[in-house]
């Protein structure tokens, strides 16, 4: 495999924004989750003056347990391309919540690709750290480790209002 020669800290950047939020408000409008992420990562682009945004790939109502989600493959398809040479998101959460797969973008494929990652809250940039903090694989281990807490939580209030009888449907039972 060819080896990548990686950027310097002032070389222009072509900047992806990345944005996803798990739940859909249900109406068509953009969610707030989703316009404060694309603000923050505005704001940091704004304070940098080597990044030229490219793109801006929302998954806007899709869960980051898995990949398939439009936006992301929209995006990597451009880095296939060649037209993307950083990805920005707000926090490790948003590039996903499997643990193994986040694993894999940020220590394997963006590294082959000679893709900078960058996730504001968090405080990673590999760039900086030659893949990623030391506390950020557990940050991705937690964030695996929430979403199968909910799940849970959630699978046992429905068994508890099963127990009580209570309806579980979407619309109320009526009758004719």
């Amino acid at each position: 495999m060819e080896q990548l020669i990686p950027l310097s800290m002032n070389a222009i950047r072509k900047v992806a924004l990345y944005i996803r939020l798990s739940r859909e408000d249900g109406d068509k409008e953009e969610s707030s989750s989703v316009t404060n992420q694309r603000d923050i990562i505005t704001r940091y682009i704004e304070e940098h003056d080597n990044f030229i945004i490219v793109n801006e790939y929302v998954d806007d109502g899709w869960t980051g347990t898995n990949f398939n989600r439009p936006g992301f493959i929209r995006m990597i398809e451009d880095i296939e391309k060649g037209l993307i040479d950083t990805v920005i998101t707000k926090d490790l959460s948003r590039l996903g919540r499997d643990y193994i797969d986040t694993g894999y973008y940020i220590q394997r494929y963006f590294p082959e690709k000679n893709v900078r990652y960058i996730a504001i809250l968090d405080g990673i940039d590999t760039l900086e750290d030659a893949g990623m903090s030391d506390i950020a694989p557990f940050k991705s281990i937690i964030n695996d480790m929430y979403v199968k807490d909910i799940s849970k939580k959630i699978r046992s209030s429905l068994t508890e209002r099963k127990k009580a009888g209570n309806f579980l449907g979407v619309t109320a039972p009526f009758r004719i």
